[in-house]
């Protein structure tokens, strides 16, 4: 078929959404590739042919195929396996909601495209709602074993510092301290799970929320080992944090569709307030009792 004539700026958008078409259609393909389950990898397939299907619709107004962003695929691919591929696709759909904005601007030029900018819309998102995912089912227990870890052994270091002053056994109490947290949270966690029924294994909920507090247990206590200063190691502590709060809650904002910055700025609130509170604590615990280590 003969492309039609069209002025540059709309060819140039034409060609710019077919080449995401294309490089979706690769990612998708990919990932159900490597998909162990099979109803996830059909439902990725369907969504991968629908991308292919909109690559061969803007072929017919550009004249010839497009060449996929190979950095974009191999990237998407990597997040997908590493954070799940609910966050891999609707991280890749943030893009497509800044596109959709220009599909709609080609509708009075190509009637067409509405059919195409439907389909970019509800009927992937529909599909994407049906991909069962296990780390997404427990992400309330690795809520759970991130946040209290983090409320909880940042205060306990917070104050462990001033009332120490020796890195050494400032890292020994708060690994001590950490780790036994961890083992009562994951029991906890296990009674509440199996006390309430329901769909999540209490065992795996119980297994989440101990890794998440033990992995935050070890980023917060390592700086200790490393630093002469506890005070430097204490402000990396709360870089540390910062940095976990931040990348978590870009995670759960993108995966379960919640507002970003409301949950960093609560859960860093929370974690720095206590934190402070600690701090003054163990300044006055140290003057009270006269310690002098």
């Amino acid at each position: 078929m003969k492309a039609p004539a069209l002025d540059e700026r709309t060819r140039s958008a034409i060609e710019a959404f077919q080449r995401a078409e294309i490089t979706e259609y690769h990612i998708y393909s990919n990932l159900a590739a490597r998909e162990k389950n099979p109803a996830n990898s059909g439902i990725l397939m369907r969504i991968g042919e629908s991308e292919k299907f909109h690559h061969d619709f803007w072929k017919m107004y550009t004249g010839r195929d497009s060449r996929p962003d190979r950095l974009k695929v191999f990237f998407l691919s990597w997040v997908s396996r590493l954070f799940g591929l609910t966050f891999g696709i609707k991280l890749m759909e943030k893009g497509e909601e800044a596109a959709q904005t220009k599909y709609a601007d080609l509708v009075a030029a190509i009637p067409a495209a509405k059919t195409i900018l439907e389909e970019e819309g509800d009927h992937e998102r529909e599909l994407v709602g049906m991909i069962e995912e296990e780390r997404l089912r427990y992400t309330g227990s690795i809520v759970l074993g991130l946040s209290d870890a983090l409320v909880e052994l940042t205060g306990a270091l917070a104050g462990f510092t001033f009332a120490l002053q020796n890195t050494q056994l400032i890292a020994m109490t708060g690994l001590i301290t950490g780790i036994a947290a961890s083992f009562s949270m994951a029991a906890s966690e296990y009674l509440s799970r199996a006390a309430e029924g329901g769909a999540r294994n209490p065992f795996k909920s119980a297994l989440y929320t101990f890794v998440a507090y033990l992995f935050t247990v070890a980023a917060l206590t390592t700086p200790y080992l490393v630093f002469a200063n506890c005070f430097v190691a204490l402000g990396v502590v709360i870089a540390d944090v910062l940095l976990i709060i931040l990348v978590f809650s870009f995670y759960v904002s993108v995966a379960k569709d919640l507002p970003f910055w409301r949950r960093f700025l609560e859960m860093a609130g929370i974690s720095l307030g206590v934190a402070a509170l600690s701090f003054g604590i163990g300044y006055f615990v140290r003057l009270w009792l006269g310690v002098d280590i």
